[in-house]
């Protein structure tokens, strides 16, 4: 069966859900119902919309572990959100974890509940810098080259051209342009559009991916 998509799959088919258009929802119903409804309508990325959900649920469950039952996040306020975030700390939770809790929190009050939101004086988590680790190009040839088939065909497009995992997997037909060279990235992290280049090296087994 043919599709317009150049990688299908159940990974494509899961990315590509587009966010609804249309007036600002005013959800009546269950909290998750209300949060993917706004979620959508805000056009977050599905990664990001399933990341922030994961951490409303650990921030309600902590605070049922606290209080002995279920607390409607409305009677908390953003009161509860500074000792949820300093027991990230005190767990030795990264950086970037407690930085994505506290985003996903802000969008809960703000954009879900809208309800003033202040954090407070919380534990922030602090870490040392570090150097990043880099592969060099012939570890990357090594490791491509124990793929094969479409699978290397992807990882030779991450590889070459900066796209993001789930932005490779939407990719579509239309979005290639062998004669100018590039790729039009649609709806990427953000909900932004760009142009990136389209490596010769992939060209030829492209095309031919396109064709069977």
């Amino acid at each position: 069966m043919m599709t317009d998509d150049l990688f299908s799959g159940k990974a494509a088919a899961k990315a590509a859900n587009p966010p609804a258009d249309g007036p600002a929802p005013k959800p009546k119903g269950r909290l998750r119902e209300q949060f993917h409804g706004v979620a959508r309508f805000k056009h977050l990325s599905p990664r990001t919309e399933q990341s922030y959900w994961e951490w409303v649920v650990r921030y309600l469950k902590f605070h049922k572990e606290r209080a002995g039952g279920w607390i409607d996040p409305r009677d908390l306020g953003s009161t509860g959100v500074t000792p949820f975030l300093t027991s990230l700390a005190v767990s030795g939770a990264a950086v970037s974890t407690q930085n994505q809790a506290l985003n996903a929190l802000l969008f809960l009050h703000r954009e879900v509940l809208h309800v003033p939101f202040v954090a407070g004086d919380f534990l922030r988590v602090s870490r040392p810098p570090r150097l990043p680790v880099v592969l060099s190009r012939d570890e990357v040839r090594e490791l491509i080259g124990q793929l094969d088939g479409t699978y290397q065909l992807m990882a030779q497009l991450l590889y070459g051209t900066g796209l993001r995992l789930l932005e490779l997997l939407r990719l579509r037909v239309k979005d290639l342009d062998f004669a100018r060279g590039q790729i039009a990235v649609r709806e990427g992290k953000g909900g932004g559009s760009r142009v990136t280049m389209l490596p010769e090296s992939v060209r030829e087994p492209l095309k031919k991916h396109l064709e069977r």
